[in-house]
């Protein structure tokens, strides 16, 4: 009779984790059992055919180096991000997940409580020397590379413990030290963050064969031996490095049409943003303008445009604009700038921005320029399709990403402080205000 890990190993159908697929992360959970509660085992899927388990009880897990026949390898290094930690004592950063275009923002474990230089922790020494064999420009380096495994905590049966989401496999993009602020003492403190691409598993049916991984703990196999269970873009990454990133990075073709749920916050903390947002602007819905264009500047600018805010329009007379700001694209004298016209909208959370009220933005844009509505509602579906349809060259933001977008924005500079921050945002509200043509945006220095 076959053993339990060798049978295991045969039946690859049940060594396969899907992409957004949550399981079972059960404290002492035993291996043999496939499923616990009703979920995938984690344990289960990812122990060795030796009987060795994989842990995730920290940020960054790291698998014990493994002595193979051309160099020592790190099998695999499994990251798990905690959203219901963010923000506290013990995890002041936020990590940021864009699974449809596969992009993720992972912070390093540098604490303010740390000793230390920035790398000094166990697992940010590990991701840094993992980023070096990640970013190497020769295939046989890149092929030593440890595989990141991306995991978050979701919360299941009114549990936040216990219960993990597969979000794919990953590679490291860029590695960047910054400053950040722990929010309950106020001490800053540098700190590794990662941006990585999560792989495209489109060939595979969205799953990582965890084989690829015994594979890797096996020091009897050679890289190129071990290649065979992986995915075919990890194969293609480590033939062509950074060149094939563009190729193989997962890219969702999700409708554009999002339901009004998908428009509100889906953390407490996006919730506790967006309540107070629209409390504090409640009697004072002009100076939500000075927010949306801040709002406006730092989404484009996370997504690595380069974004120059202009000017806030007058309250009343502005047919549609509530903001000016200029888009520019390419270096030197192959650089072209676009108009980008700003219009605010703070209502209640519950509210939808209609499609006339669109239309009204749309009416004001001339060629080449851009049109932003951000909101702190919602789109209706009427809105959302007809933008879709009749291809409109605007950027919705909407409830749930202005809120996401703000705590990001507090943290850095208040260290959570929310109505610290809209404060100061509003500050000189009045000293933004300008009558000038959207045009003249083109001609102020950079």
């Amino acid at each position: 009779m076959a053993s339990a890990a060798s049978t295991k190993s045969e039946d690859s159908d049940k060594r396969l984790l899907k992409l957004t697929r949550i399981y079972r992360y059960p404290r002492g959970g035993k291996l043999q059992d496939e499923v616990v509660d009703g979920y995938p085992n984690f344990h289960y899927l990812t122990s060795g055919i030796d009987g060795k388990r994989v842990q995730l009880e920290s940020g960054i897990n790291l698998v014990r180096l493994v002595d193979g026949v051309d160099g020592a390898r790190r099998p695999v290094i499994l990251l798990r991000s905690s959203p219901w930690k963010a923000g506290g004592e013990t995890t002041p950063w936020h990590d940021f997940f864009d699974l449809d275009h596969g992009h993720v923002r992972y912070f390093g474990d540098q604490k303010a409580m740390t000793m230390g230089p920035v790398g000094s922790t166990r697992g940010n020494a590990a991701l840094a020397e993992a980023a070096l064999l990640h970013m190497a420009k020769d295939p046989g380096t890149r092929a030593l590379a440890p595989p990141l495994m991306v995991f978050r905590a979701v919360t299941q049966e009114g549990a936040v413990k216990g219960y993990v989401e597969f979000c794919g496999a990953a590679v490291i993009e860029r590695v960047e030290i910054l400053v950040q602020r722990d929010p309950l003492t106020g001490v800053s403190f540098p700190n590794y963050v990662f941006d990585l691409a999560v792989l495209n598993t489109a060939l595979e049916s969205e799953t990582i064969d965890w084989r690829w991984i015994d594979d890797r703990r096996n020091p009897h196999l050679s890289l190129k031996e071990t290649l065979r269970y992986a995915p075919e873009a990890w194969r293609e990454w480590v033939k062509s490095g950074e060149s094939a990133l563009p190729r193989i990075r997962r890219q969702v073709a999700a409708s554009r049409v999002l339901s009004k749920s998908d428009q509100q916050p889906h953390t407490a903390n996006e919730t506790k943003a967006l309540t107070t947002i629209y409390s504090f602007f409640a009697s004072k819905k002009h100076a939500f303008e000075a927010l949306a264009a801040t709002v406006t500047a730092e989404l484009l600018d996370r997504q690595g445009a380069r974004y120059q805010f202009g000017w806030l329009t007058r309250g009343s007379g502005d047919g549609g604009t509530d903001f000016v700001g200029r888009l520019d694209v390419g270096f030197g004298q192959a650089k072209t700038s676009l108009v980008v016209l700003g219009q605010a909208k703070c209502i209640s959370p519950d509210s939808s921005v209609s499609a006339e009220q669109l239309a009204r933005v749309v009416a004001r844009l001339r060629r080449g320029w851009i049109g932003v509505y951000a909101t702190t509602g919602v789109y209706s579906r009427a809105a959302q399709i007809e933008m879709v349809e009749d291809q409109y060259p605007i950027i919705l933001i909407d409830g749930r990403t202005l809120a996401e977008s703000v705590w990001r924005l507090a943290m850095d500079a208040h260290g959570g402080n929310l109505l610290a921050y809209l404060t100061a945002v509003t500050a000189d509200y009045q000293k933004w205000i300008s009558v000038r043509r959207p045009e003249e945006i083109l001609s102020v220095a950079q």
